[in-house]
């Protein structure tokens, strides 16, 4: 959130409400995303070592505001023990409130209209833009049968636009499809966006290579 809000990467660990004032707006965002849903929602701040207690009890106070409920987790630090208030408020969440759960466009819309709700609706952008090749390929898509399927969108996962430098919650942006393939086993159409890659890349030394097990059955090279 501080690094939405502008703070370079190798200063996040200074308390910073100014910054995280500024970057919780993409965290607002999400919330309202969820609630068109019509579900309750939870959110969980994973806890840094470097967090400081008015960082918490901002972003805390920031999700109540909004009719969310708030745990923070502390699994990395506690384990299983850190995650307890976690499932307290999920339990509490289950018994408590209603979900009226509706989804986002209706399954027999047309591909291209269930794009434009995913971009306008969750993304907030104004619109979409198809390279020919796109609107080429979920054309042929729909032409098979496959129309009636969601879609998945495959996007940046640092930015709520197609472009990653664009932070916090970004306005005035198209989403931009340069191509699109079903997964009809899956029971879905992937839609490409951007330069996202839909396949991690690996370096050219991956960690697996590093990692062993003995006759022991004591595995190394994992940390």
């Amino acid at each position: 959130l501080k690094y939405n809000g502008g703070v370079p990467k190798d200063q996040l660990k200074e308390e910073n409400l100014e910054a995280l004032a500024r970057g919780i707006v993409n965290l607002e965002k999400h919330i309202e995303n969820m609630q068109k849903y019509d579900v309750p929602v939870i959110v969980t701040l994973n806890s840094f070592i470097t967090d400081t207690e008015a960082e918490y009890q901002f972003v805390k106070k920031f999700c109540e505001d909004r009719g969310c409920e708030f745990a923070l987790s502390e699994v990395w630090e506690k384990g299983g023990e850190g995650g307890i208030a976690l499932a307290e408020k999920v339990l509490y969440t289950l018994e408590n409130k209603e979900s009226h759960y509706k989804p986002l466009y209706p399954g027999e819309a047309g591909l291209k209209e269930k794009i434009a709700a995913v971009a306008k609706e969750i993304y907030g952008a104004d619109g979409v833009s198809y390279a020919p090749a796109a609107s080429k390929a979920l054309k042929k898509i729909e032409d098979m049968g496959f129309g009636g399927l969601p879609v998945c969108m495959a996007k940046t996962q640092y930015s709520l636009s197609d472009d990653q430098t664009k932070l916090g919650r970004p306005s005035g942006f198209e989403i931009n499809v340069r191509d699109a393939y079903v997964s009809a086993g899956a029971g879905f159409v992937v839609v490409l966006t951007g330069a996202i890659m839909t396949m991690p890349g690996l370096p050219k030394v991956p960690a697996a290579n590093n990692i062993d097990v003995n006759n022991d059955g004591v595995i190394t090279g994992l940390f």
